[in-house]
């Protein structure tokens, strides 16, 4: 007999009264499976028996360790979950841990229904790593959120299937944050992702400074998202930039409290100031902040703290934008480096431990996590102070900053840090997570397989033995814990995601052979019969991947962000008038006078991309990845033209979704091609007085130029016929942060203004960031 068979004559379905909300997920979808007559019972532990036709479902595992004992199953220490059929036909459903349960659930009613079963039988898995928390998810929590057609409880649903246990929940429910900015200001807008504690509840100190209705809003979408998050079993947490700036309303009511100026001088056009948190006062704001959040959520269970970024800052580190500062309470200011920063690590660490201290008298499980990046200048002081419950995200805990330090997959001479690309731990790393395991605190290492990181703002690109190759290197170092940013691919979406079902089946199974599972998944999705061709293609798009060269930011958020898919390349983007440079620059994340407007290697101070670096890119792209992609391309226009008559529908939308999903993977790295092989041949134009030189440059941006115009074209083919959802999508108009459905409209605009300007000769101002408006000085 089948296993679906021996389950649909299922009579009772038995759960824990006092169980997880989980195990009640659980208990409604097996009824709705099985026959209309089933019965849900919530009962004591003692009365979960072994009886034919009861289906018995359970977090929390060791209370039944007697099943396990009847299973053959042996004692572990990693997390683990069970299905179990036993001698009397009765089926257990059981795990460890409450944000396992729901993975166990799916795995069985997805992969183990067929199974034939004679008398017992046993399903037992450990799990890889015991905590895999999402961070800065691009589509429920961050700037994505108001992506078109998004669904929360389908997203949140995937992650527990996929093995998620931690997710983050706090968002703004507005489109915008309520940050007063300065007119031609852009810094407001970077207040609209990882929102901080005062955006959802007021304190005595704060309150009336947000409108009250704000505040409720931006709560009922932490606690909608947290109660979705517990009805999966997921753990509920938050993602601030914390100690943010306060409206200078608050700082005029209380002039002694101003703290460190965070703001980044060269992107907002008024100072922003923290609280001072040495002084009492704020210390009482915080906690009760926190204590009022805990009391609407006592489930939360974490807070992730990144600072010294967008808006925030703490007083005296050495990464503030302004450099060290910090109200009157901490340090005097003439003290030398060393000092300041152990003073500053001092008071890190103690509003860690306030944090920390006050919700674990609300969910005594409660952690607070940081990433270390912002404190270069003071790693030295803070890492021996890090304890139980304070714990550590990076990348990578052998660096100091943001440096990169692992060398690039395909490329020696090429360092990288973070995304895809960052395909492995380093063996030093296990010395470090043992320091922070003696101090009692945990280590998070990033990875990404999805948007962010990597192809922003393309969705559904494959890359699954790029996925497997970081898990694996985690796993075999010890890693426990995983931090995944960016967000999972939203299933709605993305219903072929290979990179998803790679992480899920190991979880599940690290030991599992990559070749025979990335085969198995495509015979899920394409069939017996084309599987083959469906891992071939799936591995030219990840040696494409594998082959590409990172560009700065340009490779992370800054197609969007910077507006690269939209904005012209031409040999002097300052030749084009600023009102017809208007319908990009308006969205761009950028000031008016940052030469990034007009000199693609710079942004404000920083210089993105040298020119030997752009040079290197732009060849091995030309070299490494667009003929790898044209041959994939190539295999899939080929497969769809002979399944045109197939019957199997799902079969054929495998392949048109990978289809398009390949065009628009090869239309972001011919952009991204074309701003490397601009960067290198203006500059090198420029710097130059040698004709030659000088000729070969140009030639260079005459044949970008064409090759941009054709791909902008290309784009615009795929984004006026295509039936896929290959990028994300705002559904309430254009942001800095996301496009919106007029993408196409500016296409048109970019191939216009291309054509108009490619004979121009090349310039950059150097003079540029100087300009100002109505200047009295002017000839």
């Amino acid at each position: 007999m089948r296993l679906r068979d021996i389950l649909q004559q299922a009579e009772k379905i038995r759960i824990q009264e006092a169980g997880s909300l989980v195990e009640k997920t659980i208990a409604r979808e097996i009824s709705g499976y099985c026959s209309n007559n089933i019965n849900i019972r919530p009962s004591d532990l003692e009365n979960f028996q072994s009886k034919k036709g009861a289906i018995n479902v359970a977090a929390h595992g060791d209370r039944f360790s007697h099943i396990l004992d009847e299973a053959g199953v042996s004692p572990t220490e990693k997390e683990w979950v069970l299905f179990f059929l036993d001698k009397n036909q009765c089926t257990w459903i059981l795990s460890s841990r409450a944000c396992f349960l729901y993975t166990a659930f799916c795995h069985i009613f997805e992969n183990l229904l067929d199974e034939n079963i004679r008398e017992k039988f046993v399903w037992f898995r450990k799990i890889s790593f015991s905590r895999e928390k999402s961070t800065f998810d691009l589509f429920l929590t961050q700037y994505a959120r108001m992506m078109r057609g998004f669904r929360r409880e389908e997203y949140i649903r995937e992650y527990a299937r996929l093995g998620f246990t931690h997710i983050e929940v706090n968002a703004l429910a507005a489109l915008f944050p309520y940050e007063k900015g300065v007119s031609g200001e852009f810094y407001p807008d970077f207040y609209t992702y990882c929102p901080a504690l005062d955006q959802f509840v007021s304190s005595r100190l704060n309150k009336g400074i947000y409108p009250e209705e704000y505040l409720q809003a931006n709560l009922l979408r932490l606690k909608e998202n947290a109660a979705l998050a517990l009805k999966y079993g997921l753990i509920p947490g938050l993602l601030c930039f914390e100690p943010r700036s306060v409206p200078e309303e608050l700082l005029q009511k209380y002039p002694t409290l101003r703290g460190a100026r965070v703001d980044h001088p060269f992107r907002s056009f008024k100072p922003r100031y923290s609280l001072a948190l040495a002084h009492p006062v704020v210390q009482k704001h915080y906690a009760e902040l926190m204590t009022n959040l805990m009391i609407e959520v006592p489930e939360m269970e974490f807070i992730t703290i990144w600072t010294n970024d967008s808006g925030a800052g703490f007083e005296h580190t050495k990464s503030l934008y302004v450099g060290r500062n910090g109200g009157a309470y901490l340090i005097r200011e003439w003290k030398d480096d060393r000092e300041i920063a152990r003073t500053a690590s001092r008071n890190v660490l103690k509003f860690f431990r306030l944090v920390r201290d006050t919700a674990l008298k609300v969910n005594p499980d409660f952690r607070v996590i940081t990433r270390l990046e912002s404190f270069y200048g003071e790693r030295e002081f803070l890492w021996p102070g890090l304890e139980e419950r304070i714990d550590v995200e990076a990348n990578s805990l052998l660096t100091e900053g943001w440096e990169a330090n692992f060398h690039h997959p395909e490329y020696p001479d090429i360092k990288v840090i973070g995304s895809a690309l960052h395909s492995g731990l380093e063996a030093e790393e296990k010395t470090s997570l043992d320091e922070l395991h003696k101090q009692n605190s945990e280590g998070f290492f990033y990875h990404s397989f999805g948007s962010h990181t990597n192809h922003e703002p393309l969705l559904g690109i494959p890359f699954p033995w790029l996925t497997y190759d970081k898990l694996f290197s985690a796993y075999k170092l010890g890693v426990e814990s995983l931090a995944h940013l960016g967000g999972i691919q939203p299933p709605g979406k993305v219903p072929f995601s290979v990179n998803h079902e790679v992480f899920r089946r190991f979880q599940l199974d690290a030991k599992m052979n990559i070749e025979k599972a990335v085969s198995d998944i495509a015979k899920d999705y394409a069939g017996e019969i084309n599987a083959v061709l469906l891992v071939k293609i799936w591995r030219l798009i990840d040696t494409a991947v594998r082959a590409s060269v990172p560009l700065s930011i340009y490779s992370h958020y800054g197609v969007v962000w910077q507006r690269l898919f939209v904005r012209p390349l031409v040999p002097d983007i300052d030749r084009i008038p600023e009102i017809d440079r208007a319908y990009y620059e308006h969205f761009m994340c950028t000031s008016i006078h940052n030469p990034n407007r007009v000199d693609l290697s710079q942004d404000v101070l920083f210089e993105l991309i040298t020119k030997d670096h752009a040079k290197k890119a732009y060849k091995r792209i030309d070299e490494n990845v667009r003929g790898t992609l044209d041959s994939a391309l190539k295999m899939l226009k080929k497969v769809i033209a002979g399944n045109e008559e197939e019957e199997d529908g799902k079969t054929r939308r495998v392949f048109y979704d990978l289809y398009d999903r390949c065009r628009a993977l090869k239309s972001l790295y011919e952009t991204l091609r074309n701003t490397a092989a601009w960067i290198y041949a203006v500059h090198e134009f420029l710097e130059t007085s040698e004709p030659e030189v000088r000729k070969s440059c140009r030639e260079i941006l005459d044949d970008l130029i064409e090759r941009e115009i054709h791909n902008t074209l290309e784009l615009l083919d795929l984004w006026e016929s295509s039936p896929v959802e290959w990028m994300i999508v705002s559904e309430s108009g254009e942001t800095p942060f996301i496009y919106g459905d007029n993408f196409g409209t500016l296409l048109k605009k970019k191939i216009n203004l291309m054509r108009k300007h490619k004979n121009d000769d090349p310039w950059i101002d150097p003079d540029y960031m100087f300009r100002v408006s109505n200047d009295p000085y002017a000839d």
